[in-house]
């Protein structure tokens, strides 16, 4: 038997996932999935018996029953030796191994009071899950033993942390060092008039505690300037014995930030994933020291692939400027902060399985044209490239 055959065995009852909900084409394919880009598939089946096996997946029967009711479906298959007892089974665990099964009879170890939480929310990351899982709570109960050491709490981080939270990470420190100003507000909708003058990180503990009283929200005020600050946040917990699972950056302050934390994560083996937007552009960033391009090695190959046409020794800020303050608007940063929260989930989660190394976003100048940098890892990379 093939690992995916044992894993079907220890199955309940297998069923296919209510957003996956299978039908047949005219020509008498089964399209399984639904129709949504990156999920759905079709299966050739000019027999018949597949859709006899979706059929009799139904949440009712064990793997033994299933196969037993799909072979009683089809006698002359049997017969002429076109279908056997192997074949029943290998064809329930391609379907469990491409993440189309769940196990009807999985319990969910959850209080009811997080069942009911999240009701809405684990449907979705079961729709969108591809791998083979029994039940679809495995994904929320990761989130639920997660630890996330989230740096910047302004427009970006602000939402991120909210969606975060709401989410049911099961713990998330805030580090933060300014305070709440009446010109935030147009786009931080985390704090409220009331909250002018106050630590951004007091008001914003203060409003995730009481958003979800199921996640532990910590934080502190604390401003970042240097890769030595990084490395004792990371080395905190580590040393406390509770290492973090994720570092969210969300701070665009100091201008090196990123860079610092490349190195820092890099070092500690730590995933990590970053956010903003310059004008209309809201972009993330997710990475994995280890597996695909580090952030060095997406900044070398997008400057490479741009071609500003500056003449010789003129700094690339000309063609870009930096400003004061970066304009934002809540759409801008809450599309930035909705991709940071997105991509923390995925590597928390595993859904979706993406490969790190690259980052993604929207130009809201262009829409329906996604933005999506994505380079090879660089053998020269001064901060990744003698890593395993």
């Amino acid at each position: 038997m093939t690992s995916s055959t044992i894993a079907v065995a220890a199955l309940g009852r297998p069923r296919v996932k209510p957003e996956h909900r299978p039908y047949r084409t005219t020509d008498g394919n089964v399209r399984i999935g639904s129709v949504v880009y990156g999920i759905g598939a079709e299966i050739e089946d000019p027999r018949g018996w597949v859709w006899s096996l979706i059929g009799a997946m139904d949440g009712s029967r064990g793997p033994a029953a299933v196969v037993a009711e799909v072979l009683a479906r089809h006698p002359a298959l049997v017969d002429r030796g076109d279908l056997d007892d192997e074949g029943v089974r290998q064809a329930m665990a391609d379907l469990f191994a491409a993440g189309f099964l769940e196990d009807a009879a999985a319990e969910v170890p959850l209080p009811d009071r997080e069942r009911v939480r999240y009701s809405r929310g684990v449907p979705l990351l079961r729709w969108m899950d591809r791998g083979p899982r029994r039940s679809p709570w495995d994904a929320q109960l990761r989130l639920r033993e997660a630890r996330v050491l989230l740096v910047g709490l302004g427009g970006t981080g602000g939402h991120a942390a909210q969606s975060l939270v709401a989410s049911g990470v099961g713990r998330l420190h805030c580090v933060e060092p300014d305070v709440v100003e009446l010109s935030n507000l147009n786009r931080q909708p985390l704090y409220r008039e009331s909250d002018i003058g106050r630590p951004k990180v007091t008001a914003a503990l203060a409003a995730l505690r009481a958003l979800n009283s199921d996640v532990t929200v910590t934080g502190e005020r604390r401003e970042v300037r240097g890769p030595e600050d990084l490395t004792e946040l990371v080395g905190t917990a580590r040393d406390a014995g509770a290492p973090y699972d994720l570092l969210v950056l969300a701070a665009d302050h100091p201008v090196r930030i990123r860079r610092w934390a490349n190195r820092v994560c890099l070092a500690a083996g730590l995933p990590w994933t970053d956010a903003g937007y310059r004008g209309p552009v809201a972009t993330a960033g997710v990475y994995r020291p280890g597996s695909g391009a580090c952030w060095e090695c997406l900044r070398e190959g997008e400057d490479a692939r741009r071609d500003l046409r500056l003449p010789p020794g003129q700094d690339e800020e000309v063609a870009s400027p930096r400003m004061p303050w970066n304009p934002a608007t809540a759409v801008t940063a809450g599309l930035s902060g909705a991709h940071l929260a997105h991509a923390a989930l995925a590597l928390l989660t595993g859904i979706p399985d993406v490969e790190p190394g690259f980052r993604f976003g929207v130009n809201l100048m262009v829409p329906g044209d996604p933005i999506l940098e994505r380079f090879p890892r660089r053998p020269e990379c001064p901060a990744c490239g003698r890593q395993p």
